[in-house]
């Protein structure tokens, strides 16, 4: 059916042979079946652009939540860095200071 003008036709033929009342039903059934499909088809056309835009943000929220985490890593990777150089700084003039005294 490629327009709704072909349905009527359709409709009239199918009358004019007298259908029993079970293949009436099934008629229905899957005309409506086949209404909830468009309508469906319609709604998802519509609504698409929005739900791509709320995965779009969702994803740049991801992006943001894990450069900051890599950020927070990088700080405590340099802070561990900077209290080792302190340790390491504290111990060697003790050891000088050591030295200077056992000479």
């Amino acid at each position: 059916m490629e327009t709704v003008q072909e349905l009527i036709p359709l409709v009239r033929e199918m009358m004019a042979q007298k259908p029993s009342r079970k293949l009436v039903k099934l008629y229905v059934v899957g005309g409506v079946l086949a209404l909830f499909g468009v309508v469906l088809s319609l709604m998802e056309t519509v609504c698409s652009p929005f739900t791509a835009a709320s995965r779009l943000r969702e994803e740049e929220a991801a992006r943001a939540a894990l450069q900051a985490a890599r950020e927070r890593q990088a700080l405590q990777a340099l802070a561990l860095q900077e209290k080792d150089k302190q340790r390491d700084a504290i111990l060697f003039s003790r050891a000088l200071a050591n030295r200077q005294h056992a000479s």
